[in-house]
């Protein structure tokens, strides 16, 4: 091993204790899924049932939080913010970061269609650690750094007139809390919503404790136990934030329209029963088999969708972190592999895409050199500053061009995606079938809705303003069925994702607990041989070839 390796391993081990998270019940295995793997290898349709079984886990906290002063005050606020001129501005990293945006998306559309609020368009914002370019690739290292959520409420401008209300699964997430601490700086309201209990938290993290203990702060535990696949909180963690937040967003929205919210826990419980009937788990089971099928023989899929296009975005771009999945890949990267899934709308250009989708402009970071040397970034940002500003961003070509680079190896699959029924869905039906590609197979996934499809999950969608439960269909299903595919592929282990990347502290430790938990190796051994393998692989990597994951570099060595 080198000196430069176990220096590194045993700086994590001594100076980065607070990202040792293995205490916390989002980063832990839950018993219910404790065999996935052999869930999946006996049956998908098993596997399937076994991943479904913690949703509930979800439902239980809902009737809790919805019940709660906590949920109330968040609608009053919001509706006291927006009619007081002020903005609400959602804050995440990662899968948080992604629920924010189509948060702020959702709104804005429901403001573009709907006349009597349409005044109220602007008044809602999202911040996403990285920016909207990490919408589509992650920029996994910031999270790290609270100093760069700070900048981002910033570039916001927010004051005292102002609501934040700030997402992460973990509780722990340094970006997310730094957006809290600059917003209680600049006299702001301030909402924190996680996924851990609130004591255990403010016992063990620091910065943790500073923000749940602030009284200006208007906490939301929405513990609900570990994830289905261990540490992966864009699960049960992110599906319950969504679940929450989405609720409070869509009740300052009846509110302004003069309508009556429903039982949102009671429409999740029936939608959860509805996925869980045994003719909506044979479409998920028979799609994850069709997905797993294309993927073992070297194929790709390209989801192709419309409304519902942020949705599969976040779901598809979750995937390469933590499957070590190729991410996806610019119109101008000819050597970097190309990745497994893919998403596009065949009905319009990339630019036109973002610009239906979002209703606004893009808002990417545009840092430069000085800046994040004012905001004391590790020298190895400073030296070469990521590139994540629009111009990048819209390299990514989710649009009707080049459909035929996602049909590059004659085994691929492209995948029509809808929800419910929609007026609009004809024309993406036209778009879908001309779009010019030889795709070796073209499947419709219709989640809801009475269509035929080729795979059809039935369930009933009700019609609310922000559309909720729909958004909340699509992410369990997706959930469901990525996860399902891997565990398929082989790429799960017991209920660990043990080909995750380690790409920021929160999974380095996740990585080292993974190799201990599978390889018998005690925490310190553990890091040092992560830290060794990393080295290695980084000396060895070659840009035309997929990645290989750290922690599966050392469990092969070990014969495990």
């Amino acid at each position: 091993m080198s000196e430069k390796a176990l220096k590194k391993a045993m700086d994590f081990m001594e100076n980065e204790k607070q990202f040792h998270l293995g205490f916390l019940p989002t980063e832990q295995s839950n018993p219910l899924t404790k065999n996935l793997d052999r869930e999946f290898a006996s049956a998908t349709g098993n596997g399937v049932k076994c991943l479904q079984r913690v949703d509930r886990n979800v439902s239980d906290m809902a009737k809790r939080i919805f019940r709660g002063k906590e949920f109330k005050k968040l609608v009053s606020d919001g509706v006291e913010t927006l009619r007081n001129g002020g903005k609400i501005v959602f804050s995440g990293c990662g899968a948080t970061g992604r629920l924010s945006i189509l948060l702020e998306c959702m709104w804005r559309d429901c403001c573009f269609k709907t006349p009597a609020v349409s005044r109220y368009a602007n008044q809602v914002f999202s911040i996403m650690t990285g920016g909207d370019y990490a919408l589509v690739r992650s920029v996994e290292f910031f999270e790290d750094y609270q100093q760069f959520g700070r900048r981002q409420v910033q570039e916001t401008g927010m004051g005292g007139n102002d609501m934040l209300v700030a997402i992460t699964e973990g509780g722990e997430t340094s970006s997310v809390l730094g957006t809290v601490f600059e917003a209680l700086d600049r006299g702001a309201k301030v909402v924190l919503m996680f996924n851990n209990p609130a004591d255990l938290l403010s016992e063990h993290l620091e910065r943790s404790r500073k923000a749940i203990c602030d009284p200006r702060v208007c906490v939301l535990d929405l513990h609900c136990g570990p994830m289905a696949l261990a540490g992966s909180t864009r699960m049960q963690a992110t599906t319950s934030e969504q679940l929450v937040a989405g609720g409070a967003l869509e009740s300052v929205m009846n509110v302004l329209l003069g309508k009556a919210s429903p039982d949102y826990a009671a429409d999740f419980e029936k939608l959860l029963d509805n996925l869980e009937a045994p003719a909506a788990r044979e479409a998920i089971a028979g799609y994850i088999d069709f997905e797993a099928g294309i993927y073992r023989n070297k194929g790709l899929v390209t989801y192709f969708a419309d409304d519902y296009l942020l949705d599969i975005f976040t779901d598809t771009t979750e995937r390469s972190p933590t499957f070590m999945l190729p991410p996806f890949r610019k119109n101008d990267d000819k050597v970097s592999p190309r990745p497994w899934a893919f998403v596009k709308n065949p009905l319009f250009t990339t630019p036109e895409v973002w610009d239906r989708g979002m209703h606004r402009p893009l808002r990417c970071l545009g840092w430069t050199v000085p800046d994040y040397e004012v905001m004391g970034a590790p020298e190895a940002i400073r030296k070469n500053p990521p590139k994540i500003h629009d111009t990048e961003l819209l390299k990514f070509e989710v649009g009707k061009e080049s459909p035929s680079d996602r049909a590059a190896t004659g085994k691929d699959a492209a995948v029509l995606v809808t929800v419910g029924d929609r007026p609009g869905d004809v024309r993406l039906f036209d778009a879908f079938a001309g779009a010019e590609a030889p795709f070796a197979f073209r499947k419709h996934l219709a989640v809801g809705g009475s269509r035929k499809a080729d795979f059809r999950i039935p369930c009933e969608l009700p019609d609310t303003p922000l559309h909720l439960m729909e958004h909340m269909a699509v992410k369990l299903v997706l959930n469901t069925v990525s996860t399902g595919v891997m565990a398929v592929l082989g790429r799960v282990t017991g209920n660990w994702m043990s080909w995750v990347d380690v790409t920021n502290k929160k999974l380095m430790d996740r990585g080292i607990r993974l190799i201990s938990e599978i390889g018998g190796l005690d925490y310190k051994e553990s890091c040092i041989r992560l830290f060794e393998a990393v080295e290695e692989l980084e000396s060895s990597h070659v840009a035309s070839d997929e990645k290989v994951s750290a922690v599966q570099f050392v469990l092969k060595k070990m014969g495990r």
